[in-house]
């Protein structure tokens, strides 16, 4: 049996080889394995992942075999070996052996990733994400939220928690620090798939209503081309169907609803000639609109009398004014969006004016239904919609994890700086008065960059 000298001296010969004798570095990756026995095995796992930093897609490929093949030997030894150079190895070798981790890990059996390997995956990950970067950040919880011991209510409760810690939940919230704001929507985003009937998601909606609403319009993010404070209002849409019982209940709800109210405005005024007093009517948002009714709605059925026993009369009233206006207009823009698609199906339906216009029925027809609940005296919460983008969302993580899983037969390449977003489709119709042709509609701004 070799000493642990032997082995570190000869990873020295194979990590100083040149070019000509690659063919013996080959062979000597190949026969690394049959050296993992005992107490070798953890310091050959070590070795091997520190070749990981190879560019040479065959030396790479043979290394993540030898690093699966001593993974079935013994999973706790190998995991100390990647753990190791995660914690203390070169950024090259820590970024490759987290993905390394995060893409086979899932393809190992059941009779290696036992218990007390996966209670050994997440007491280290523990240990890593008290230091990491945005997208390490994000592999890490796939690494994670893949595991069999945490797919239970309680383990996906751990990883909530997890999150919360890496979103520093505690602390003041800074709307013009696009870090702090950075940090606060990837962590969310990873919370957001975690949440369930039985995993609440009151603290995050808590969090966003107290701290990250009132600061909407001052938000900052590093990230080019998205628009921060629809992808803020996405989130809390999304989380608010999952919130439980929650300590202020209504003073976040009459936020929420302040809110609201700035993106539904007061119909303008009528000169005496009955004409509009102003140059132009306000705008009418409906993207912005969609996720704050609906995020008002799920949070209203916990305080159903909010409307009628908590506002004073002037202001239900002024709320009932701007409800009539909006859905007046919306009537309009759904007539036109259903003209327009009235009879087009198969390929008339993926160009990219008439996709945006699909979505902007979903958009308009969910408003609908959510003011039409509002309108009942008292207020109704029953209806039930599915948000307009989570068909999108569907597909296109899904397209997402097969281009991750099909990276394994070369070197991962540099990823580009800075978090991505799947693009979404915004529809927003144009200011000015109700258009009667559909054609006239301003589509500028209806898809978002990442």
């Amino acid at each position: 049996m070799p000493t642990v000298e032997e082995l570190y001296r000869n990873y020295g010969i194979l990590a100083d080889a040149t070019e000509q004798v690659g063919q013996i570095r080959r062979q000597a990756i190949k026969e690394l394995p049959q050296f993992a026995t005992g107490e070798n095995l953890p310091r050959v796992a070590d070795i091997l992942t520190q070749l990981l930093q190879t560019d040479d897609s065959a030396e790479f490929n043979l290394v993540n075999n030898a690093l699966l093949s001593i993974f079935k030997m013994d999973a706790k030894g190998t995991l100390g070996g990647l753990f190791s150079q995660i914690l203390q190895g070169e950024d090259i070798v820590r970024e490759r052996a987290i993905k390394f981790l995060s893409t086979k890990l899932k393809t190992l059996p059941d009779e290696v990733l036992t218990k007390e390997v996966e209670e050994l995956i997440l007491t280290e990950s523990k240990k890593v994400l008290e230091d990491v970067t945005g997208e390490e950040f994000v592999l890490f919880m796939k690494i994670l939220s893949g595991l069999k011991s945490l797919q239970t209510v309680s383990g996906r409760q751990q990883l909530v928690e997890l999150v919360a810690e890496q979103a520093d939940l505690e602390q003041t919230f800074n709307p013009s620090d696009p870090d702090c704001v950075d940090r606060l929507l990837q962590c969310t985003r990873q919370a957001v798939p975690l949440f369930s009937k039985n995993v609440h998601s009151t603290r995050f909606v808590t969090y966003f209503c107290e701290h990250v609403l009132p600061n909407l319009s001052s938000l900052t993010t590093p990230v080019e081309g998205l628009d921060i404070q629809l992808e803020v209002l996405k989130l809390l849409a999304e989380m608010s169907s999952f919130c439980g019982d929650m300590e202020k209940l209504e003073t976040n709800l009459r936020k929420l609803f302040d809110k609201l109210l700035e993106y539904m405005p007061l119909p303008p005024e009528e000169a005496e000639n009955g004409e509009n007093a102003g140059n132009e009517e306000p705008k009418l948002q409906f993207s912005y609109v969609e996720c704050l009714l609906y995020s008002f709605h799920q949070l209203g059925r916990k305080l159903p009398d909010f409307l009628t026993a908590k506002l004073n009369a002037e202001k239900l009233k002024d709320f009932k004014i701007r409800l009539q206006y909006f859905a007046r207009g919306l009537q309009v823009y759904i007539r036109q969006l259903r003209l327009a698609l009235q009879g087009k199906t198969g390929e008339a339906l993926k160009t990219e004016e008439n996709k945006i216009k699909v979505v902007a029925l979903k958009i308009t027809n969910n408003i609908n239904v959510l003011i039409k609940d509002l309108f009942h005296i008292p207020p109704s919460y029953k209806s039930t919609v599915t948000l307009s983008w989570k068909p999108v969302q569907k597909v296109e993580l899904g397209q997402k994890r097969t281009n991750e899983d099909t990276t394994s037969g070369s070197p991962p390449k540099k990823s580009t700086a800075g978090p991505k977003r799947d693009a979404r489709q915004i529809y927003n119709p144009p200011s000015g008065k109700y258009s009667s042709n559909l054609g006239n509609l301003n589509y500028e701004r209806s898809l978002q960059g990442k």
